[in-house]
């Protein structure tokens, strides 16, 4: 039986491993590319002492060379986006086809008559395909983990940015195996391969926005960070690389008086016209900045915690899979 999966996957199997191939050496090039020019940049050292920031003799310096490295490497930051897609395609081309296309041929009546129970038959398939996918997004997440260490240390967005979170680290593994158990799973519901393509395409698009928008910002308790209007420095201000769910300046009384803003007046500033620095928006004493944040340390427990939810929905999707096998014809 596993002689046959692989004979009847492995035009597939060769397929992925010539594309993984290319992208590895595509990655390899340009990631030591992106490392060595990082180094040249001195970004290390403005890594190291928190810039962008208030660092005494760096500050400037480096933001110009926070610049220059992106201007130079900012374009791959898209081809990056691209490798967002690679969990979907794996279980449109992989998992959707695997029990759909089956039954669509009608090739399953010949292995349940070889004394092949279909218990046994699906094991096999959901093993070999699943190893597979095992495979190759634990090598696409660890990869792209090394590929965006650069661009993650010299952007000015934190790693919980939707694309730099979803395309590193562990995330792409659940991902992976969730695309290719839906696309099982959707095998079963209609046994034909292209509406099961459609349905896993509309599936794992649908989770993955709902679960990035609504469920993401939630996993732990979000932090707030407030600082007074008058007589700051903005030395509190947010650290680079935490994720802001949302800010803005309050009066004294709690107040939201400009969403999405920052004012900071050092002590005795005040306007082009003479009057205090934020009467133009109605601030006065007492007003304050806040900030609605998730703290960049939280990044790889927010990885686990989404990865895990994704393995947890792929077991019960397969598992609801091996039922729904039983009914067929």
């Amino acid at each position: 039986m596993i002689w046959l999966t692989w004979r009847q996957h492995r035009r597939d199997a060769l397929f992925a491993l010539g594309g993984l191939a290319v992208l590895g050496a595509f990655m390899i090039i340009s990631g030591l590319a992106m490392r060595d020019a990082f180094d040249d940049y001195g970004l290390p050292k403005c890594v190291a002492a928190g810039n962008p920031g208030p660092t005494p003799g760096l500050g400037e310096t480096c933001d110009r060379a926070f610049n220059q490295f992106h201007d130079q490497f900012g374009t791959l930051s898209l081809a990056g986006i691209l490798f967002l897609v690679l969990p979907l395609l794996v279980g449109l081309f992989w998992g959707a086809p695997l029990i759909a296309r089956e039954v669509e041929q009608g090739t399953h009546r010949f292995v349940w008559t070889q004394g092949v129970s279909r218990q046994r038959w699906a094991l096999v398939k959901f093993g070999f395909v699943g190893a597979a996918a095992l495979l190759v997004s634990v090598a696409y997440g660890l990869g792209m983990s090394w590929w965006l260490t650069p661009l993650n240390q010299g952007w000015r967005q934190s790693r919980f940015d939707a694309f730099f979170f979803d395309m590193q680290g562990v995330v792409p593994i659940g991902y992976t195996l969730f695309a290719v158990a839906l696309g099982v799973f959707a095998g079963t519901v209609w046994p034909r391969a292209l509406p099961a393509m459609a349905g896993t395409l509309v599936g794992f698009l649908g989770l993955r926005v709902a679960v990035a928008a609504l469920a993401r910002p939630r996993y732990l308790p979000a932090r707030e960070l407030t600082y007074p209007v008058q007589g700051s420095t903005g030395e509190l201000a947010i650290r680079r690389g935490d994720w802001i769910l949302s800010n803005g300046v309050h009066d004294a009384n709690g107040k939201l008086v400009a969403p999405n803003a920052q004012v900071i007046c050092p002590p005795g500033a005040t306007g082009p016209d003479g009057r205090a620095c934020g009467a133009d928006l109605g601030l006065g004493p007492g007003a304050y900045n806040w900030w609605l944040y998730q703290p960049e340390s939280r990044f790889w427990l927010f990885q686990g915690i989404e990865a895990g939810i994704f393995v947890a929905l792929a077991a019960l999707l397969l598992l609801l899979a091996v039922r729904r096998i039983r009914r067929i014809a």
